[in-house]
């Protein structure tokens, strides 16, 4: 299956630079470049590409707001943040608002490539832990929206427990082994709460996590 990528960043170098590396790919096809968030909302409409590499600082609307625009739609293409910094309080709000996970803009090409792999396969992009670092880092001077009115009801008591170790960035087999489980039993009750609070991957619970106050940020060291 060939994977559309669509391109937004405000340099067109970069642009450029990541079209002769996918377009390398013979599973990877690059189905048009933006060079804000307004652009690339109107060629997400018309490419309907799988996956968006959206920069999180443009001029006019940012990579923050076209992010949540496009990740609020029906059949809504995987968005993949690129930064400059891993701590920038514009990631932050991105990844809050639907994107998948993020790169660093010195990415590898090899890693490049595989992200927007795991990424179009329905999986999140980074490791929880990276996430999380994020979050206990911006959570507590962030206005927090309010929390959906009984979304951790829904979830039975196991599944509470493997959304809080998600959330503090465990991976499957550090949850199977810490619950005593199987990792297949892990996969399947992390697809149950994806399902029941209604987002697409384990970032978004994990910022979902947050937002309902079942897991608070570190203090400040």
């Amino acid at each position: 299956m060939t994977i559309r990528v669509l391109i937004a960043d405000d340099q067109a170098l970069v642009r450029s630079g990541f079209r002769m590396i996918l377009e390398a790919r013979d599973d990877l096809e690059v189905v048009g470049d933006a060079s804000d968030g307004a652009h690339a909302i109107r060629l997400v409409e018309q490419a309907r590409p799988d996956v968006v590499l959206m920069d999180v600082r443009m001029p006019g609307l940012d990579g923050v707001e076209a992010t949540a625009r496009l990740t609020g739609r029906p059949g809504a293409p995987r968005v993949i943040i690129l930064t400059t910094y891993d701590l920038d309080e514009a990631l932050y709000a991105a990844l809050r608002a639907g994107a998948s996970g993020f790169l660093l803009k010195d990415v590898r090409p090899a890693d490049l490539v595989e992200a927007i792999r795991v990424v179009a396969r329905g999986d999140a992009l980074l490791a929880p832990s990276a996430t999380r670092r994020l979050l206990d880092r911006f959570a507590a001077t962030d206005v927090t929206p309010p929390a959906m009115p009984g979304a951790l009801e829904q979830l039975t008591e196991r599944e509470r427990e493997v959304l809080m170790l998600l959330a503090r960035g465990a991976a499957n087999a550090e949850i199977a082994e810490r619950l005593v489980v199987t990792e297949a039993t892990v996969k399947t009750h992390v697809s149950s709460i994806l399902r029941k609070l209604g987002v697409r991957d384990r970032v978004q619970a994990l910022v979902l996590a947050y937002d309902l106050g079942l897991v608070r940020p570190r203090p400040p060291s």
